[in-house]
């Protein structure tokens, strides 16, 4: 864990919409925890020029009892009942939204499992000094610490930020049709505006089309503390 004592640094902003979430309404009466991979299929399905984007990707569905994601239990067996707030997202270039919001009207399918796809609303990024990962993609063969040093030259590589704050939470397996996949959750601290809109909207690690690498806005930094 990295975590040296700064100001806090979070100011007004909106950031540019070149990259952005859209998010669309969805019903759907049940999930497998571990959907990451199927939901990617169905939506490479409905959308065919999705792979091609190498900024587009699949954020994996959460519901409330999930902790927004830091607390989400380790056990990736079992399923999700989402409720009608639930979102369906895809984060994607801004000259793709257009396009993207073919997906409305369908229903993506894969297995017994089934999501109606509603209206869209864009969700442009604005700063945050707190962004959080639930899936990074690692090996159970690195260590924490080491882990947290190949993220850290990562962010410095992309933004020039050098990281003071950022910490592992829980591991998981994620399911593909190659095999599973070794991920850890990742928190970033103590970001600046430029640092914090960049790996926004590229990413960090591998797997973005599949829920990995997305870096969210966290909003409860200020209840934790470096032990936990």
């Amino acid at each position: 864990m990295f975590w040296q004592e700064d100001e806090d640094k979070t100011l007004p902003y909106q950031a540019s919409a070149d990259v952005l979430d859209l998010s669309f309404a969805m019903r759907c009466k049940r999930l497998p925890i571990d959907h990451a991979w199927e939901l990617s299929s169905a939506i490479h399905q409905a959308l065919p020029w999705f792979a091609e984007e190498t900024l587009a990707g699949v954020h994996t569905i959460h519901v409330a009892a999930s902790g927004n994601g830091w607390l989400r239990p380790e056990e990736q067996t079992g399923i999700l009942i989402p409720s009608h707030r639930t979102r369906l997202e895809l984060r994607i270039p801004k000259h793709r939204v257009q396009a993207a919001q073919a997906l409305t009207g369908q229903t993506l399918s894969f297995g017994e499992y089934r999501i109606e796809v509603g209206e869209a609303k864009e969700k442009p990024f604005s700063n945050a000094s707190v962004l959080f990962a639930r899936y990074v993609v690692s090996e159970e063969s690195e260590s924490e610490a080491a882990f947290l040093q190949r993220m850290a030259a990562e962010v410095q590589e992309l933004t020039e930020f050098k990281l003071k704050k950022m910490l592992c939470g829980l591991s998981s397996h994620l399911r593909t049709d190659a095999g599973t996949i070794f991920t850890r959750h990742l928190m970033l601290a103590d970001l600046d505006t430029e640092t914090s809109i960049r790996l926004q909207q590229v990413g960090l690690g591998t797997g973005r089309h599949y829920g990995c690498g997305l870096l969210l806005p966290h909003k409860s930094i200020k209840t934790l503390k470096p032990t936990e």
